[in-house]
C-alpha cells in the first residue's frame, strides 16, 4: 500500500519542517549528482535554509560554473531585449492600424450624420442622393408609425381609465340609492312617531261626541224616536221640567 499524496504547503511545526528539509535536501543533492554522472552535465546546486545556512553541490568547480552562467545570461539578455522590442513594435503597429481604422470609421459616421441632417451634400452623385432620400423617407415613416402607436396606446389607456371610472360611478350610485331608500322608505305604523297637542284633544273629544250622537240618532230612528228630542235629552239630562217630562212620556206612549 503506497503512501498518500502530501499537500504541498508550508509545514507549521518547526521540528517537522526541519526534518523534512534535511531529508529533501539530501535527496535533491543525490538527484543532482546522479544527473551529472548519467548525462555528463555540469550541475551546480545552491540551497539556503530558513536559518541562513548555505548548502551547495557542484559536479565541477563552483566558480567556473557560476562564471559560465553569468556569461551565458549576459549573452542571452540582448536577445531577450531584441525579442521584447520586436514584439512591442509589432503590437504598437497593430494598435496604430486599429487606431487609424477607428478614426476612418468615425469620420465616415460623422459624415453620414451630417448628410442625414441635410448638410455636406457636395460631391454626392444622383444615385447617392436618391438612396439618401429613400433612407430619410423610411426613417420618417418609422417615426410616424412609432408616434401613432404611442398615441393609440395613450387613447387605449384613457378609455380603460374612463371605463373603470364609469364602473366605480355606477357602484357608488347603487350604494347611494340603497342608502337613500333605506332612510326615506315607508315605515310601519308602530315606527311612525305620534305627537299630541292640547288643542287637538277637544277636537278628538268633540268628534267622539259627534260619533256617539250619530250612533244614538240612528238608534232613535230605528225605535221611532225623534233625533232632536233624544239629542236634547242626551245633552240636557239634568233639566227638570214638567213640560219636557210630559212630552217625553207622550213620545214614549206614542
Amino acid at each position: 500500500m503506497g503512501r498518500g499524496r502530501i499537500e504541498i504547503k508550508r509545514i507549521e511545526n518547526v521540528n517537522s519542517r526541519q526534518v523534512t528539509f534535511s531529508k529533501r535536501r539530501n535527496g535533491l543533492m543525490k538527484k543532482a549528482k546522479e544527473l551529472s554522472i548519467l548525462c555528463d552535465a555540469e550541475v551546480a546546486l545552491i540551497i539556503f535554509s530558513s536559518t541562513g545556512k548555505v548548502y551547495d553541490f557542484s559536479s565541477g568547480c563552483m566558480e567556473q560554473t557560476l562564471s559560465r552562467y553569468g556569461a551565458a545570461s549576459a549573452d542571452h539578455k540582448p536577445k531577450e531585449e531584441e525579442q521584447l522590442l520586436l514584439c512591442s513594435s509589432q503590437e504598437n503597429g497593430v494598435v496604430l492600424r486599429k487606431d487609424d481604422a477607428m478614426k476612418n470609421e468615425l469620420e465616415r459616421l460623422q459624415l453620414a450624420i451630417q448628410r442625414l441632417k441635410g448638410k455636406e451634400l457636395e460631391g454626392m452623385s444622383f444615385s447617392d442622393l436618391i438612396s439618401l432620400e429613400n433612407q430619410l423617407n423610411d426613417s420618417l415613416h418609422s417615426v410616424k408609425d412609432q408616434k401613432t402607436q404611442i398615441l393609440l396606446n395613450q387613447v387605449e389607456r384613457s378609455r380603460l381609465k374612463e371605463r373603470r371610472a364609469l364602473e366605480e360611478n355606477q357602484i357608488l350610485r347603487k350604494q347611494v340609492e340603497m342608502l337613500g331608500g333605506g332612510s326615506s322608505g315607508p315605515k310601519g305604523l308602530s315606527e311612525i312617531p305620534q305627537f299630541y297637542s292640547p288643542q287637538a284633544e277637544p277636537e278628538s273629544s268633540s268628534s267622539d261626541d259627534d260619533d256617539e250622537n250619530d250612533h244614538h240618532s240612528d238608534t232613535s230612528l230605528q225605535l221611532g224616536l225623534s233625533s232632536s228630542g233624544y239629542c236634547t235629552k242626551r245633552k240636557k239630562p239634568k233639566i227638570e221640567s214638567p213640560c219636557g217630562y210630559n212630552s217625553g212620556s207622550q213620545v214614549a206612549s206614542d
